[in-house]
């Protein structure tokens, strides 16, 4: 499927739509990967929880009103995990820092490396000869998606089977998910290579493989590695410290405001803007940041409707922005006379990179850079400084604090 309706509209109709297979349903049915089109035993919600169409705290409400929290516990925590991503990544972003120099490296390596480059282009093209490999490759370039089991097996034969760097794989998968996010996508790699829970990294399985795709695919083991060690002794120094979360400025009412929307919260309204005295709107499309390589036009499309359907339901006709010289953003705000821009919270990755780096000129300008971050993640992430285990043993304590 490549005719995804990015709108928060389509969104709550795939949620409702849903519901009723949230519970014993998914738990037994959300580990096979049936293949492209036939993804009816998840929910795809991803793509729309990845840009707040569809809220987080909604997705669990709507499991634990029809299931209970017994039989809705599996969807519930595979929801969390985002936030555990999102939140582990916010306290260790030198993670990302190190993610992104060493990407730049090994793109400078393929053009070095003819061998390299082609056995990269193999993979990226599906055509390794590795039948499940392969198809899996081709359903990632022309649908945008990938059902989690087979994400989890492609890394594995990415970098164990094929011996491909781990970061161009990231990479890869990173320019074409339609939900692909900094933390989950660099974070999941990181942990079938290893590196994420040390030394313990992720084997792709023939049996499993044929087990879970329904049959669809039968290799021999043969065909795969056998993993015994994952790549921890490239980081010999492990894991960096656990960082505060970075402080924020709330918007402050009454002052003349700019305000921005972009593909990390698309649910604005969600926010008190009668509060503020709003000068102009503006979407910032910054997809193309994801990587230095080319970004799937089916991921820079469904991120201009998604800003196309929050401007909307704000009542705004924006200014269209593109996150290509970052002192374009202040040029914007001091034109209309803002001195602050208010937008949802912006986490580790590439568009905070960009805010970085406009930083500067937003200061010579006079103008804050205000954020809101939601109850959900102040719920979560101070919980997601180690393992999963210490944020799923909080879930009951986290929803407390972000459910009615």
């Amino acid at each position: 499927m490549t005719d995804w309706t990015a709108t928060r509209a389509e969104g709550e109709k795939i949620m409702a739509a849903f519901a009723p297979r949230m519970g014993r349903r998914y738990a037994n049915g959300r580990n096979t990967d049936h293949g492209p089109g036939a993804h009816q035993a998840v929910s795809v919600l991803s793509l729309y929880i990845r840009r707040r169409l569809v809220l987080e705290s909604d997705a669990v409400a709507a499991a634990l009103a029809a299931h209970g929290p017994e039989e809705a516990e599996k969807f519930v925590q595979e929801v969390i995990w985002r936030g555990y991503f999102k939140g582990w990544l916010e306290r260790r972003p030198q993670v990302w820092d190190s993610y992104r120099s060493g990407l730049e490296g090994d793109l400078a390596g393929l053009d070095r490396d003819r061998r390299l480059r082609r056995d990269v282009e193999r993979a990226m093209n599906g055509k390794t000869g590795l039948e499940c490999f392969d198809a899996w490759a081709t359903e990632l370039v022309q649908t945008g998606y990938l059902h989690n089991h087979a994400r989890m097996w492609f890394a594995s034969i990415w970098i164990f089977t094929l011996g491909l760097p781990w970061r161009l794989g990231a990479d890869f998968f990173y320019r074409h998910l339609l939900d692909g996010d900094a933390a989950s996508n660099t974070l999941g790699w990181r942990w079938v290579a290893g590196l994420h829970t040390r030394g313990k990294p992720y084997p792709a399985d023939a049996q499993n493989i044929a087990t879970f795709t329904a049959g669809r695919f039968t290799p021999r083991q043969s065909d795969l590695a056998e993993v015994t060690q994952g790549l921890e002794a490239t980081e010999p120094d492990g894991l960096p410290s656990v960082l505060p979360l970075r402080p924020i400025a709330p918007p402050q009412p009454g002052r003349p405001t700019a305000l921005l929307i972009t593909d990390e919260d698309c649910r604005v309204e969600d926010f008190d803007l009668a509060a503020l005295d709003i000068r102009t709107t503006a979407t910032l499309a910054a997809s193309t940041l994801r990587s230095p390589l080319p970004v799937s036009d089916l991921v820079t499309r469904f991120e201009a409707h998604a800003l196309a359907d929050a401007a909307m339901r704000v009542g705004a006709s924006p200014v269209a922005l593109q996150a290509a010289d970052p002192a374009d953003l202040a040029k914007w705000a001091a034109s209309a006379g803002a001195t602050q821009i208010a937008t949802a919270y912006i986490t580790c990755g590439p568009l905070h990179d960009w805010l970085d780096q406009a930083a500067p000129s937003l200061a010579k300008a006079g103008i804050i850079m205000c954020e809101w971050r939601r109850d959900w993640d102040s719920a979560i992430w101070p919980h997601a400084t180690a393992g999963f285990f210490k944020v799923k043993q909080n879930i009951p304590r986290i929803l407390e604090q972000v459910l009615p």
